[in-house]
């Protein structure tokens, strides 16, 4: 059962010219969808589970369904990751809860706060063999429980908020993290950009020199297919001029700089909710659950397989088992303890 941290993948991306796609996960139709994606495309991925998504599915359930996920195609590497995590007890409780790896975001408090913040989640998280993820910069945006800067103004003034690379790398050296999410010129939800997304290339280069080593994570980094849109919008939705980042911008910096992680959970929602729209549009005296849900499951398999090529990452999955294995197949202390108990 290949379930582990994000190690043995990024020791791979980073130099690969690959990266994870960390999709977010609610509810079975979800993990199923993505894990079933992975299989076809023979990739690995990140499976991520927000704070939100804990208080929606209880985390036993949503724990259950990824293990079933995880035991049906053991030849897909996964990692169970905690998104956005904002405090030291939440990552504490999904250490405990058998997560991996775990997100400390402390990238809206001050940069001292920040710091000490992340030291504290990689002490705690390190003793446990789980890996941590940590923010430096700001992105613009709303998504679920993150609230970053209005996406218009920050689009305005993104080059202030983008990731300082002296800071990353003092960052860096003072909290021991094992990857960090920049703030590059992407930005959270469905309603991104009024223009054209650009990413800042160069600031990624730059931060690349001062953290050699570092696996860099890309936020905010849905694209929000025009097909989803379209859809959504024709059969009674209301989502005019939304914008994500273009999927050859995301395949650039995944294939020529250092980004070994990028999130994806928008555009589930939108192929999940673009089909059920039309499930109901179309076909009004439906009330089987699983005559809307299994269009929009089969959806999101077709959007995440697109997206593991745009990553660069499908074919990897034995690869990544191989670098786990050569490791020593390590696991946290959760796991351990459990199949000694």
């Amino acid at each position: 059962m290949p379930l582990m941290s994000t190690k043995p993948m990024f020791d791979l991306a980073y130099d690969g010219g690959f990266a994870i796609g960390a999709f977010n996960v609610n509810n079975m139709e979800l993990a199923q969808s993505i894990i079933e994606a992975c299989a076809k495309e023979k990739s690995p991925c990140i499976l991520q589970i927000s704070k939100g998504a804990r208080k929606y599915a209880n985390i036993r359930y949503l724990k259950h369904i990824i293990d079933a996920a995880v035991e049906d195609h053991p030849e897909v590497p996964v990692c169970i990751h905690c998104d956005h995590g904002d405090t030291i007890d939440l990552i504490k409780t999904c250490i405990n809860d058998g997560y991996t790896s775990v997100m400390i975001d402390g990238s809206h408090h001050a940069y001292e706060e920040n710091v000490k913040l992340t030291a504290e989640a990689v002490k705690v998280s390190h003793a446990a063999g789980v890996v941590v993820e940590a923010e430096l910069g700001m992105l613009g945006g709303i998504e679920e429980d993150v609230v970053g800067m209005d996406a218009h103004e920050y689009e305005k003034n993104v080059e202030k908020f983008l990731t300082d690379p002296q800071q990353a790398a003092d960052f860096g050296k003072r909290t021991g993290l094992d990857s960090l999410a920049v703030a590059i010129g992407t930005s959270h939800g469905a309603f991104k950009f009024k223009h054209e997304a650009k990413l800042a290339f160069n600031r990624i280069e730059e931060i690349m020199k001062t953290c050699p080593g570092i696996p860099l994570v890309m936020h905010g980094s849905s694209s929000v297919p025009q097909e989803f849109i379209d859809l959504v919008n024709k059969y009674g939705g209301a989502m005019p001029n939304a914008k994500g980042v273009p999927e050859d911008q995301i395949s650039m910096a995944v294939r020529k700089y250092g980004v070994c992680k990028v999130n994806i959970d928008t555009d589930l929602r939108l192929a999940m909710t673009a089909k059920i729209r039309e499930v109901f549009a179309t076909k009004p005296a439906e009330f089987d659950p699983r005559n809307y849900l299994g269009p929009a499951r089969e959806a999101i398999i077709s959007m995440v397989q697109r997206k593991l090529h745009v990553l660069n990452s499908a074919g990897k999955a034995e690869a990544v088992i191989a670098q786990w294995k050569k490791l020593g197949s390590p696991m946290p202390t959760y796991y351990t303890h459990k199949k000694a108990g």
